[in-house]
């Protein structure tokens, strides 16, 4: 499934999330079961499964990670084996960055810093911004095989800051 040609956008990564989100709405109401109550079982069918595309297709483009490797598999580029392993080799400097940004994280942690998690969330959120403009800045350039790095950044910044989601939690309650 192509969750762009799905949606009716563009094949891009920088899209106007508001603007496809009304699209999703209005394919979702143009194939709500309701409209198909008096049509054949087949047209019911097709409806329902063409509303399960629509909406998986909303839930692709709307996450930036999966749009990525979505508009990848579109031209050909490998995100994963076939185990699901990362087919480029991370970065060892941005992987041993990492590494000391958890261990920070940690630290903050155990030593119930919330100043100390809430400005290493906003300095990771800053670098996310920054991956998701160089991705949209790769792809609107045609260099799609040298993006799947950028994604398994992306990964690494959604796990950090789900980590200080859950801190957060942890300490709220």
């Amino acid at each position: 499934m192509d969750p762009f040609v799905t949606l009716g956008i563009a094949s891009t990564f920088d899209v106007d999330l508001a603007a496809v989100e009304k699209v999703h709405r209005d394919l979702s109401r143009a194939l709500h079961p309701d409209r198909y109550v008096g049509a054949s079982k087949s047209e019911r069918a097709a409806a329902l499964a063409k509303a399960v595309e629509v909406n998986e297709a909303w839930r692709v483009v709307r996450d930036p990670i999966r749009r990525a490797e979505a508009l990848l598999a579109l031209r050909g580029v490998a995100v994963s084996d076939a185990e699901g392993r990362a087919a480029a080799k991370a970065d060892p400097d941005f992987l041993m960055d990492m590494l000391e940004q958890r261990e920070a994280l940690s630290e903050a942690r155990a030593g119930k810093d919330i100043e100390a998690v809430r400005r290493m969330a906003a300095e990771i959120e800053e670098r996310m911004r920054g991956v998701e403009r160089a991705l949209a800045e790769g792809f609107a350039g045609g260099e799609a095989a040298t993006l799947a790095g950028k994604v398994g950044e992306l990964k690494f910044y959604r796990r950090f800051l789900d980590e200080v989601s859950a801190i957060e939690d942890e300490w709220a309650a």
